[in-house]
């Protein structure tokens, strides 16, 4: 819970308002007490969209609908004023955390839980299909736990059987991945029945008994289509279940069992619950619910009062939402742009207390892991990061006024993907661990960010970065944290440079051997620098050859200033910087961070003299980043390096990131929340943190999209100079062609 904002109201109807649970497009969602003492969960429209008479009536539905959901395994509804200017409805207040919650932090459930719990949400919706009802979003998120058994929530979109739609023709109304192919077909209200839910049941029941969706995962898409065509992957079910769920799964509607056939399948609703729970859950549930009841009520806000009395109350529920943020290689391109042309910018909930333990001070340790690279080919950047996160946990460790210890446990996957599969899912199942930091390369973050967002665990990368236009499902994925600037965006480094010479022939050899991002990386500078006055040209060269020549006497012909190689292999880089020499280009080379390694230096020779790159990380050790004085003498004396040395890359940022994590633990544990997986996954987007050497934090219009931090290397005698910010290399370069 978060505390409320200033602009949020002290009372809504009489119900005192305690903290925010939740907010979106469509409006806040409080916990309160009601005028008798009791806890609610209140959820308030916002008033621009109770204006469109088209949402209030959908409005009024729901809440007629909510009139008619009773039973002992749904939240009861507490009242509701569809009418008001900015209407709202009231629910009981469950504390206990949701079933996909407690998945992913205890991971499948035993048979004789699956069964009681089955057994008891088949009985709610046998009472909403008896009463005209389907619920049409059965789904994990949408069951909160009690020690007394499950509640099912969440009827916003919820409709009498055969009732006429009020959303757009054709829409796809559920959650893909446990709607039923008769949702997932958009037939019409009329065909979506109680055995959809049934159907959505079944699913539930699958994945709690297996930790797997048995129609997979991937984009919407691929899941939808399964569902469709292809029958369910049961083979981890119990043989005891499988033929159960295999007929709630049927195609067909009319094959699958009622729900209170089903209930009886899974043997009734007596019996005890809480004992059948993962242990420390049940004691979970009553910390939250003696957390909540103890909560102070906050200094007034914006009061409203209470409205005179209408009447009875109707009934309604509490509905959640969710957003989705998508980032297009166009919209990327006009944000490059737009901070080229203007030339300056600036660089900022429920769960187990999973990975906690008793120090000797009696100060709880909370687990940060490292998975990375201490035997392949990028060895020394996993051994960077694992050098970071270690002095950041010692030095955090060291504070006196710290509330919790930190600990650190290290895998190394090899840079392998499939060896970083294994090892995420032994890391996902050790429950100490809160968050994972160390990724080498995009193929190991494609291997094992599924995992870790099966197990709501936070997966944090510093020193690698996807492309999202191949890899979109990572944009989805609200545990994967590239806590650095993307790659496209790293061509800053260079083409700062250009404008800040006044360059207006610029050219970009697009490399075929790093596939799409080739193809963007040319599209943002053309689409960029074309805004600022300067001419750009486009230079193919294919992947099956390692023939430079061409590209770069076309590039030596266009009348080139200026070029960038837009590809990611430090050996093709070195061809191309060899290609432009012998072609005699003199002019301003540059790339981005995946090609300035060794093997470019060497590959290039002095071919690589003068060539600009841009990076997400910085040398701390160097007069552009006077702030990381400190963290440089504490990182050599501890791990033994030589003055003269550069500190090696990515050691800062994990060093950083590592604390930025700790800096969330702490905001969570101030808002009286338990420090879990869940938690830090919500919160950590919504960090900003000023670290040794950077501001870290997240577009505030894109929650996946990492601030612009990009820095400038020039190689120089052969060696690899850090330059600093590119706003800095932008003004050191007009200071001297002032000069």
């Amino acid at each position: 819970m978060r505390p409320l904002h200033r602009s949020d109201p002290s009372a809504v109807a009489g119900h005192r308002l305690l903290g925010r649970l939740g907010a979106g497009g469509m409006g806040v969602v409080y916990l309160a007490r009601t005028p008798g003492g009791a806890l609610a969960a209140v959820k308030v429209i916002r008033a621009e969209h109770a204006a469109d008479p088209a949402f209030r009536e959908r409005f009024r539905r729901e809440a007629r609908t909510a009139e008619r959901i009773t039973g002992r395994w749904t939240v009861r509804v507490l009242g509701a004023d569809p009418e008001a200017r900015e209407p709202w409805l009231a629910t009981e207040y469950v504390p206990g955390p949701s079933l996909a919650e407690t998945l992913a932090l205890y991971g499948p459930l035993s048979e004789p839980a699956v069964r009681a719990l089955g057994a008891r949400l088949a009985d709610a919706l046998a009472g909403l299909h008896a009463g005209g009802l389907v619920h049409r979003d059965v789904k994990p998120a949408n069951v909160l736990l009690a020690v007394d058994g499950p509640r099912l929530i969440d009827f916003g979109i919820a409709r009498a059987a055969g009732a006429t739609a009020l959303t757009a023709t054709d829409a796809m109304i559920g959650t893909p991945g446990y709607l039923a192919p008769e949702q997932a077909r958009a037939a019409g209200a009329g065909d979506v029945g109680p055995p959809a839910d049934v159907f959505a049941l079944g699913c539930v029941l699958a994945y709690v008994l297996t930790g797997e969706r048995p129609f997979g995962t991937g984009t919407v898409a691929a899941v939808v289509y399964r569902t469709v065509h292809e029958e369910p992957e049961l083979g981890a079910v119990p043989a005891s279940l499988k033929p159960l769920l295999a007929a709630c799964l049927a195609k067909d509607p009319a094959a699958r069992p009622t729900a209170e056939a089903v209930r009886d399948a899974l043997g009734g609703t007596e019996g005890p619950v809480g004992e059948l729970l993962p242990p420390g859950l049940p004691a979970l549930i009553a910390e939250r619910s003696a957390r909540v009841l103890d909560l102070p009520v906050p200094e007034p806000t914006a009061v409203v009062p209470a409205p005179p009395p209408r009447g009875p109350s109707r009934r309604a529920l509490l509905a959640g939402g969710s957003a989705a943020l998508v980032v297009a290689a166009g919209a990327l391109a006009a944000r490059l742009g737009g901070l080229i042309g203007g030339g300056t910018g600036s660089g900022t909930d429920g769960g187990v207390q999973g990975g906690t333990s008793a120090t000797a001070g009696n100060l709880p340790t909370y687990t940060i892991g490292v998975q990375t690279d201490l035997s392949g080919p990028r060895k020394a950047d996993g051994r960077a990061q694992e050098r970071g996160v270690r002095l950041a946990v010692e030095r955090f460790n060291a504070r006196p006024d710290r509330a919790f210890d930190l600990a650190v446990k290290v895998h190394d996957d090899a840079g392998d993907p499939a060896r970083a599969a294994r090892t995420a899912a032994a890391v996902g199942k050790d429950r100490a661990v809160l968050a994972v930091i160390g990724p080498t390369s995009p193929q190991v973050v494609a291997a094992a960010a599924e995992t870790y967002q099966s197990n709501s665990l936070v997966y944090a990368s510093v020193a690698t970065g996807v492309d999202f236009t191949v890899m979109p499902d990572l944009i989805g994925e609200p545990s994967y944290f590239e806590m650095r600037t993307p790659v496209e965006i790293l061509q800053l480094g260079f083409s700062t440079v250009t404008i800040s010479r006044k360059l207006r022939r610029v050219a970009v050899v697009e490399d075929a051997a790093a596939g799409n991002i080739a193809w963007v990386m040319g599209s943002h500078m053309k689409g960029s620098l074309t805004g600022v006055g300067s001419t750009v040209t486009r230079h193919q060269v294919d992947a099956g050859t390692d023939d430079f020549g061409p590209a770069a006497r076309a590039v030596k012909a266009a009348g080139a200033e200026a070029v960038l190689y837009a590809g990611l292999s430090p050996v093709r880089a070195a061809r191309c910087a060899r290609a432009l020499a012998a072609a005699g280009f003199t002019g301003v080379c540059g790339a981005v961070e995946s090609a300035l390694e060794p093997d470019f230096l060497s590959g290039a020779g002095p071919a690589a003299e003068g060539w600009y790159f841009g990076t997400s990380y910085v040398d701390p050790a160097t007069r552009a980043t006077p702030s990381a004085k400190e963290f440089t003498a504490a990182y050599r004396a501890r791990w033994g390096t030589a003055a003269a040395d550069p500190v090696e890359r990515y050691a800062a940022e994990a060093y950083d990131v590592t604390l930025a994590i700790a800096e969330t633990m702490r905001g969570v544990r101030a808002n009286g929340l338990a420090v879990e997986r869940g938690a830090l996954t919500r919160r950590l987007r919504e960090l900003t943190y000023e670290g040794v050497t950077k501001k870290y934090g997240f577009d505030t219009s894109n929650g996946f999209l990492f601030r612009h931090q990009v820095y400038v290397h020039r190689v120089e005698a052969g060696r690899v100079r850090c330059l600093g910010h590119y706003e800095e290399v932008a003004e050191q370069e007009k200071r001297t062609r002032a000069s």
